[in-house]
C-alpha cells in the first residue's frame, strides 16, 4: 500500500507521515517513509539545470513514483511525503499501486508563511528565490483525496491523526 500525502510547504507532510510511518513499521516492519526534500538530497535531485521549475518538479516527481511502485511491487508499505502539483499523476497513482490512499494537508497560505520554518515563503517574497510552489507555480486543489486535514495550525493531536489515517486506510480497525 501507498499512502500519498501531499500538501504546500510546511502544511505538515512530513511531520504527519513520519508519525504514521512509526505506527505502521510497528505492526507492518515492511514499511518505509519517503520524503521529497529527502529524496531531492539523497539522489541529488536538487542539483543541475532548474529542479525547481515546472519540469524539474515533475521529473523528480515521477521518479518518486516510480520508486513507491517498485516498493510497492514487493510488498513493502510506503509512507511518501510529496507536494504532488501533478493531478494527472495523482489520478494514476490509483490504479499504479497496489492500494492508494491519498491524504491532503490543507491549510491557507496565511498560516503556511506564519509557520514557514524553511523560510522559502519568505525568500520568495524578497525576491531571493523563484519557483515556489503556491507563490510562483500554482498549487491545484486536490479533488479526490481520501482524507482531508486542516493543518491550519499547530495544535493537531498527530498520533491521533496518524491512528485515524491508518484506520480510514484499512490498515487496521480501532484498538
Amino acid at each position: 500500500m501507498v499512502i500519498w500525502l501531499i500538501g504546500l510547504s510546511g502544511s505538515g507532510k512530513t511531520t504527519l507521515g513520519t508519525e504514521i510511518a512509526r505506527q505502521l513499521q510497528a505492526r507492518h516492519p515492511n514499511t518505509v517513509l519517503l520524503d521529497g526534500d529527502t529524496m531531492r538530497q539523497i539522489f541529488a535531485f536538487d542539483q543541475g539545470n532548474n529542479p525547481y521549475t515546472v519540469e524539474g518538479r515533475r521529473i523528480n516527481a515521477e521518479r518518486i513514483t516510480a520508486l513507491c511502485e517498485m516498493l510497492d511491487r514487493q510488498g513493502i508499505h510506503v509512507v511518501c511525503c510529496i507536494l504532488s502539483i501533478f493531478a494527472d499523476m495523482r489520478l494514476n497513482n490509483r490504479t499504479r499501486f497496489s492500494r492508494y490512499f491519498e491524504i491532503f494537508m490543507d491549510a491557507p497560505m496565511q498560516a503556511l508563511r506564519q509557520r514557514d520554518v524553511k523560510g522559502l515563503y519568505a525568500a520568495a517574497d524578497a525576491g531571493k528565490t523563484t519557483n515556489v510552489v503556491g507563490v510562483h507555480i500554482p498549487f491545484e486543489r486536490p479533488t479526490g483525496a481520501d482524507l482531508v486535514i486542516d493543518s491550519s495550525n499547530d495544535s493537531a493531536d498527530i498520533p491521533a491523526l496518524a491512528e485515524r489515517a491508518l484506520m480510514l486506510a484499512g490498515l487496521w480497525k480501532s484498538s
